[in-house]
């Protein structure tokens, strides 16, 4: 595969990681503010599948095309930037395992909560505010990890 296109992939999957976490986060915080619970339950939904068809596609594609980016153009797996850039990739993924649990099951509770027509439990609030904790290392490590693609430093 060329240079360009990899690094098109990457540019891509990078793209959809950032872009689809942000639109989570940014929808999931505006329907609990709401406090309508069917709202919040709908959201809740969306936001699982939307990880599961966007997030977790583009969490594959990422170390595969940027291994392949650091083969083909002959950068050294041991340059600091690269390092940094893959250790915090795997800090990216320690937040977002446990938060695609918690969508999960802040889903479900959203959807008995509105089937029944009764408040969120506290557990769900339990949840969202853990999600929320666990989005902020996450999104810091993405806009650190797009500023080591893009200058790629040479020591850090």
């Amino acid at each position: 595969m060329s240079y360009l296109l990899l690094k098109y992939f990457h540019i891509i999957g990078a793209c959809v990681l950032f872009g689809t976490g942000l639109g989570i986060a940014f929808f999931m915080f505006y329907a609990v503010r709401t406090k309508q619970v069917a709202a919040i339950a709908a959201t809740s939904q969306i936001v699982v599948i939307a990880d599961y068809l966007f997030t977790f596609s583009a969490a594959i594609l990422q170390p595969i095309t940027g291994l392949l980016l650091v083969w083909q153009v002959g950068y050294d797996l041991l340059d600091l930037w690269i390092i940094a850039s893959l250790t915090l990739y795997v800090v990216i993924g320690l937040c977002w395992i446990p938060v695609v649990f918690m969508q999960i099951e802040m889903a479900k509770l959203a959807k008995t909560a509105a089937k029944n027509e009764s408040p969120l439990p506290d557990r769900f609030f339990q949840l969202y505010r853990r999600w929320f904790f666990l989005g902020w290392p996450a999104f810091l490590s993405m806009l650190t990890n797009f500023a080591l693609m893009i200058f790629k430093p040479i020591s850090l």
